[in-house]
């Protein structure tokens, strides 16, 4: 799993605030980006946490699209991230798909129907 801190910018409260301290990467088992910004003060967990489930965000303009959806921004990304980033998906490509009882209730759980 890769992992970059970034600046996520947010207006969820009706204020401009910013987290120079969240974190974008790519995650290979769950073959999506993800990004998580604003942690709790309390409980640690971040206020917005985006690909946590199986291909949730094949593309960076999927995330950010979220991202935006959400009341927030990250764009735009470093050069040097928004490469590593592509590679990152670019060297997951060789893993094996996941199949057999764990792929199986990976697409349950992201898939009741």
């Amino acid at each position: 799993m890769s992992r970059y801190t970034i600046t996520v910018t947010g207006t969820v409260t009706g204020q401009g605030h910013s987290d120079p301290e969240a974190v974008i990467g790519y995650d290979p088992p769950l073959r999506t980006y993800f990004l998580q910004a604003f942690p709790h003060e309390v409980t640690d967990e971040p206020a917005l946490w985006l690909g946590t489930h199986d291909l949730a965000f094949e593309a960076l303009d999927d995330l950010h699209h979220a991202a935006i959806a959400h009341g927030y921004d990250f764009m735009p990304l470093p050069p040097e991230v928004a490469t590593k980033l592509v590679e990152d998906k670019a060297a997951a490509g060789d893993r094996p798909q996941r199949d057999g009882i764990l792929g199986r209730l990976l697409k349950r759980l992201n898939d009741p129907d």
